[in-house]
């Protein structure tokens, strides 16, 4: 009698084999047994108040009425935010003359605005009160047609105050 062709490690890889596909089998087995029935109220989430998923319904208590005039959908407009007059005032915050450019700090709305020498109607300097005019440049709002409304006022230099008179005896 001859030998039998299969060696050891040929038994061994076979029973591997059919281990684990024994295994697969009762893992598959056991998820059919486990799977939940696929209704429609299984898949339903809801919204709450707060905007948040759930799978509770929401409380009709809770529940309030929304005018459709009140949805605003886009950007909101301006209502009276600028005025009728274009021309606005405020003071020179920076500006250099070498390089040619600035910024105008706006008197109402306190935000600074870029000037470019080439919108000045006249020279101006650091401190001046001006008058201008915005317009959308290439990188946010610039003021043109820049002109002098006030200069600084000049800071006198300080002298000391002047010694009260002496009263002269009369003879």
């Amino acid at each position: 009698m001859g030998r039998s062709q299969e060696t050891f490690n040929k038994k061994e890889v076979r029973n591997k084999k059919e281990k684990k596909r024994k295994e697969k089998e009762k893992k598959r087995l056991a998820r059919k047994e486990n799977e939940k029935t696929g209704n429609l109220d299984d898949m339903i989430a809801y919204v709450d108040e707060n905007g948040m998923i759930t799978d509770t319904p929401p409380d009709p208590s809770k529940k309030r009425d929304i005018k459709l005039e009140d949805i605003e959908i886009g950007v909101p407009t301006r209502h009276d935010e600028e005025d009728d007059d274009p021309v606005r005032k405020g003071v020179v915050s920076f500006f250099n003359e070498s390089k040619g450019f600035g910024f105008i700090k706006d008197s109402i709305t306190k935000q600074g605005v870029f000037v470019h020498i080439n919108n000045l109607l006249e020279e101006i300097k650091e401190g001046n009160i001006v008058t201008f005019e915005v317009e959308m440049g290439h990188k946010g709002p610039s003021a043109v047609r820049v002109k002098i409304f006030r200069e600084k006022s000049p800071v006198a230099p300080e002298s000391p105050p002047e010694p009260p008179p002496v009263p002269v005896p009369e003879l």
